[in-house]
């Protein structure tokens, strides 16, 4: 055999041998096969989406079509916000890969791609419950730049840059805003409670707010009472649900906003335990009506009072059409102002003040007045009896005879 040929038989077994090496690294998912960047998921039709799931097993949440919208299973079947499902979709189309790591199913717990340990699955199915397509999102790589991503109904996994985000709670997927209103729209507000009845006031064009027949001699918290004018403004819900779910409740708490295009909203609330329940509907309580005369040429600015009227009126109708048949579980710190009582939004009055000793200044050589104890209250005890005098005769002298005296006169010896 001449050298020639020993030369290309030993480029035909080194290519053999590469060629080897890169299926095994293929096949343990070593090495990525470079193929170019490319969309994961290549097509969908939203029109053709009949369910959606975003996690795994219980704890997943599920948004199905009804109609011409989507709800949300784990809500009641509340109205999705079109919104975040068109976001949902969007991050899945445009999740873009940059190669194959492997297509080795045994592979798939090790990069995390199983969807019991994936970090994010999302599914869209057919209306027959048939997997559409969805993405199965693992661990990123040791780099952090790179994750490994497949596809729902395949085996092969890829290298994919800023892999999104998904959002894995029920309440994600709808729009939890109650009411839409800005505060300077805010006319005046009446709020009811079991202690009665008050109404607070847009003061002027500024933030300032008064009260309707405030009582005499009281005056008005200002922060307080702001914050009652405007707790409809970038109201919430917390949770949702029907009726029929929330038993026993008592809505005698209500709040009545006014805003300058005479829409008015009506919120009732109760209480059970700690938590605050709200019911909610919206009318226009102008009674001009909109007439449209075709024999007559409106002017521009009537034309546009005209339509605010018929706009405002339309709001009204679909805020209450939205809201009917639902009962929200709000925060608890809207809830206060919301059925805040009347006598909450007085200043405290001040108190006469105490006298108070005056105190030394330091250094003050301060004069203490003596103090005379009190004599005793003792009952004076009798006086003493006379002691008869003692006679004391003195010694006589030595060896001199006692003296006697002498007798009395007119008396015998």
């Amino acid at each position: 055999m001449s050298n020639q040929k020993l030369g290309v038989l030993a480029v035909v077994a080194a290519a053999m041998v590469l060629l080897a090496v890169v299926q095994a690294r293929l096949s343990v998912g070593g090495r990525v096969v470079q193929s170019g960047p490319a969309y994961l998921i290549q097509g969908l039709d939203p029109a053709a989406i009949g369910s959606i799931t975003v996690g795994e097993g219980d704890d997943a949440v599920k948004i199905e079509r009804q109609g011409s919208q989507f709800v949300v299973v784990n809500k009641v079947n509340y109205p999705a916000d079109a919104k975040q499902i068109n976001d949902l979709i969007t991050k899945s189309l445009d999740i873009k890969t940059s190669g194959i790591y492997t297509d080795n199913a045994k592979n798939h717990e090790d990069l995390e791609v199983t969807e019991a340990k994936a970090r994010h699955v999302v599914k869209f199915f057919k209306p027959d419950g048939s997997l559409l397509t969805g993405v199965v999102i693992g661990k990123s790589q040791e780099s952090g730049q790179d994750t490994f991503i497949r596809l729902a109904s395949d085996d092969k996994v890829y290298v994919a840059e800023n892999v999104p985000w998904f959002r894995n709670r029920g309440l994600d997927y709808v729009n939890q805003e109650i009411a839409s209103v800005k505060r300077e729209d805010v006319n005046a507000v009446t709020v009811t409670t079991l202690e009665g009845t008050y109404t607070l006031k847009s003061k002027g064009e500024g933030d300032g707010v008064v009260m309707e027949g405030l009582p005499t001699g009281e005056k008005l918290k200002e922060s307080d009472a702001k914050s009652v004018l405007t707790a409809i403004v970038g109201l919430r819900f917390d949770d949702v649900n029907k009726p029929a779910d929330v038993g026993g409740l008592m809505f005698d708490h209500e709040y009545v906003c006014r805003l300058d295009n005479s829409t008015e909203y009506r919120l009732k609330l109760a209480k059970k335990g700690e938590k605050t329940y709200l019911l909610c509907e919206a009318v226009y309580t102008d009674p001009t009506k909109v007439t449209i005369n075709t024999g007559q040429v409106d002017s521009p600015e009537e034309l546009k009072k005209k339509e605010a009227i018929l706009l405002a009126q339309e709001h009204a109708q679909r805020f209450t059409l939205r809201h009917k048949g639902w009962v929200y579980e709000i925060p608890d710190w809207k809830a206060k102002y919301l059925m805040k009582k009347q006598a909450e939004l007085f200043e405290e009055k001040e108190k006469p003040a105490e006298a108070k000793a005056e105190t030394p200044a330091p250094g003050q050589e301060v004069t203490v007045p003596p103090v005379t104890p009190a004599p005793p209250s003792v009952a004076p005890s009798p006086p003493p009896e006379p002691t008869p005098p003692l006679t004391v005769t003195p010694p006589a002298e030595a060896n001199q005879p006692a003296q006697v005296a002498p007798p009395e006169p007119n008396q015998p010896e």
